[in-house]
């Protein structure tokens, strides 16, 4: 009887504080530096899931390196409180097939609390490269074999993998310039320094609209509805068949963390999601909100795993894997 009253009192007194959470700020960490896309989103974001638990802060932290391994490590090794969080990519799932050794398992050191979006990429150049359009692009990039920059943000970030395709797809070799985030990339597009880049357009949308950077074609099966991305033809179109790349972000907590905690930030992401001005602010940038099975942790697993089989082989086909 004593055994079964000090059970009941343990639960009493551990209910109270878990319906408190959060008492404190939370940490959001970002795999990447400052300034790009997963950074941009995750800013927009933490600023909505405050005002749902308790206006409490969202703290962005920026670890960046590895193609995000690092910052995906530090969230897989924190406390299991609910107060260090990750917002990841496609390279939670793309990880695996790209290093031989990682710091973390994508599918056993974390909790899955949803899918945030899903984001086009678009094939753009500097401003003083000399095609006007796709079929242009093609002709300059056969005639300059062996001359080409191909810029990216490091392995295994969404920059990476689409020029890694785009290159498959072609068959035409690029000198791929790795750079530590997208920021430092895109400024080196901007500056001519490199010639061609593909990334999400959530980083590209503003200087395409603005004439700064030249945009050839998107990566999707489907044309983009965004006005200035609209005129754009897909690769699929434009005899690249199959072509079909689209960058995902999710949110993340250790393993081991409570389950009310996991249903509240679930519930706060839902909410989060439904948000006409974040939605608004999503399909100004080409991006599109989740609002299927994978918000929920168990279809944002599947996904996961869905995604790591896909693309294990195109990576190990390219030899793309660093120790």
């Amino acid at each position: 009887m004593q055994k079964a009253l000090l059970a009941l009192a343990v639960v009493a007194l551990a209910s109270p504080a878990r319906a408190a959470y959060p008492e404190q700020p939370v940490t959001l960490v970002v795999p990447f530096p400052a300034g790009g896309p997963t950074d941009k989103l995750a800013r927009d974001l933490s600023e909505l899931l405050s005002r749902r638990l308790k206006n409490q802060p969202w703290v962005i932290e920026n670890v960046g390196g590895a193609g995000g391994t690092l910052g995906a490590a530090k969230v897989a090794k924190a406390s299991p409180d609910g107060y260090t969080l990750l917002v990841h990519h496609i390279g939670m799932a793309t990880s695996r097939g790209l290093y031989r050794q990682l710091p973390f398992q994508a599918l056993d050191d974390f909790e899955y609390l949803g899918m945030v979006n899903e984001v086009p990429m678009v094939v753009v150049g500097r401003p003083g490269l000399p095609a006007k359009n796709y079929t242009e692009l093609v002709i300059w990039l056969k005639a300059n074999r062996g001359k080409i920059n191909l810029a990216h943000a490091g392995l295994g970030t969404a920059s990476h993998l689409c020029g890694l395709l785009l290159q498959q797809h072609l068959k035409i070799h690029m000198n791929t310039v790795p750079y530590k985030g997208t920021a430092p990339a895109l400024n080196d597009l901007l500056g001519g320094q490199v010639d061609v880049l593909c990334d999400q357009t959530s980083n590209t949308a503003d200087q395409i609209a603005t004439g700064t950077l030249k945009a050839f074609a998107v990566t999707t099966l489907k044309p983009l509805t965004a006005p200035e991305l609209a005129q754009l033809p897909t690769l699929d179109s434009q005899g690249l068949k199959g072509f079909n790349v689209s960058i995902w972000h999710g949110l993340y907590a250790p393993k081991g963390t409570p389950q009310a905690i996991l249903d509240q930030l679930n519930a706060a992401l839902r909410a989060t999601l439904l948000d006409s001005q974040f939605i608004r602010r999503q399909e100004a940038l080409g991006a599109v909100v989740v609002t299927d099975a994978r918000l929920s942790p168990n279809g944002h697993r599947r996904f996961v795993e869905a995604e790591i089989a896909k693309w294990g082989p195109t990576i190990q086909a390219a030899g793309q894997r660093a120790d």
